[in-house]
């Protein structure tokens, strides 16, 4: 159905990659410069980086993506949700720790981002032990 999505993931890596990162290192600013307002709350700023980590996920998923060979594994795909799950655990557990933010659903959340983290790097591990048991099958 499509014959060559090469370019748009590239051009979408790139995109988003950039987005991505500015929001992480200066989400007040990023949102100045595209809204015409900045982030005012510690609390916004977070909501700010969380979506930075989103789209880095959605670039590096797209970066990874652009040579797989489509009968194999979405390694790119969980790789990109892996990176989201840990940066969102990463500034959730700062967020309660560092700033001091205790609403009811921040432990939660983390855990749930937790949890989802594990099951990519179980996916991931499982992939790669078959690339291995692959290797040494066809090697022997």
């Amino acid at each position: 159905m499509f014959s060559n999505t090469k370019p748009l993931l590239i051009v979408t890596a790139v995109v988003e990659l950039g987005m991505g990162a500015s929001l992480l290192v200066a989400p007040s600013l990023t949102a100045e410069l595209l809204l015409g307002a900045g982030l005012e709350s510690p609390e916004s700023v977070l909501v700010g980086r969380v979506g930075g980590a989103a789209l880095l996920a959605i670039g590096l998923s797209c970066w990874l993506e652009r040579k797989r060979d489509r009968r194999g594994p979405p390694v790119g795909l969980v790789v990109g949700l892996a990176a989201y799950n840990a940066a969102a655990v990463a500034l959730l557990i700062h967020a309660a720790v560092v700033a001091g933010m205790n609403g009811v659903g921040i432990w939660p959340a983390c855990s749930l981002h937790s949890a989802l983290l594990v099951w990519c790097v179980a996916c991931l591990r499982a992939v790669r032990g078959k690339d291995a048991q692959g290797r040494s099958s066809t090697a022997g």
